[in-house]
């Protein structure tokens, strides 16, 4: 997948926006898997085998893994490679450095993990954002605009326009929608369908939805209107955490697929690839 068309594509064959973010919480691990790096690598794959005919995205969150060292990365190395081709693979890293740092670490995310994606932060501005696919045009480089949390009001509501919005604004100079990606907060509809106004190419990464109190069809009536960019719907905790016994893994398709379900309704709104 090397472009909006690609990524459609695959949306549409499977009728799904959704995004399975992997947030291996040691805490909430089911027990009888045991403990450590390999309860948590066997969870892991256990969830992407039970959800991948559900998800157009699978969205590994790097501090759960590189928690455990080395170790930890490279059973996310073996958890990458184990996903099925038709899934679009973010690194959620969340880099935000300059210049040659920045390269290491897109060398890292796209040619050492092999993802197809990573997020950034825009703080240090356009050094921090354009190195990514600048070096890697075939990638994208989804920057975090407005975000699901609630400290997000500390930051990036102010100013007029507000920061989120400025950010937006100046990504757009930089980068056409096969390059760049934002992530748009669930918990804030509204600001999204305005946000929806000023990138109506571009995908949407959009976290929020579940344990944090974002509702599918509030999202998708807000960003997912005829010939725009579309929306990756992420998911993590209310999917890998559906249950904490045996069956942690059936659940989990359950929630995938009820989810999958009520973004599939919105796909005539594709444009033909």
């Amino acid at each position: 997948m090397d472009n909006c068309k690609s990524l459609y594509e695959v949306m549409k064959r499977k009728e799904s926006g959704l995004c399975v973010g992997l947030d291996p919480d040691p805490e909430r691990i089911p027990r009888h898997l045991g403990v450590g790096v390999d309860a948590m690598e066997e969870f892991c794959h256990a969830i992407v085998k039970s959800t991948s005919g559900y998800a157009a995205a699978f969205k590994p969150n790097l501090a759960f893994f590189e928690q455990y060292g080395a170790a930890g990365w490279a059973a996310l190395e073996r958890i990458v490679a184990g996903m099925p081709d038709d899934v679009f693979i973010i690194a959620d890293a969340k880099r935000g450095d300059i210049g040659n740092t920045a390269k290491r670490y897109a060398k890292a995310m796209f040619e050492g993990l092999g993802a197809h994606a990573v997020t950034v932060a825009p703080y240090m501005g356009r050094d921090s954002i354009v190195p990514f696919f600048e070096e890697y045009p075939s990638k994208w480089t989804i920057v975090l605009a407005l975000t699901s949390n609630s400290g997000a009001e500390d930051f990036e509501f102010h100013g007029t326009p507000p920061l989120y919005q400025r950010i937006v604004e100046r990504c757009l100079e930089w980068g056409s929608p096969d390059e760049l990606m934002f992530v748009i907060g669930a918990t804030r509809p509204e600001r999204l369908r305005a946000i929806r106004q000023l990138a109506p190419n571009h995908f949407f990464l959009v976290p929020g939805i579940g344990a944090q109190g974002g509702h599918i069809e509030d999202v998708m009536e807000a960003g997912w209107i005829d010939g725009a960019g579309g929306l990756l719907i992420n998911a993590s905790r209310s999917i890998l955490y559906a249950d904490s016994g045996k069956d942690f893994a059936v659940a989990a398709a359950r929630e995938a697929q009820k989810l999958q379900q009520a973004i599939a309704p919105y796909f005539n709104r594709i444009p033909s690839a």
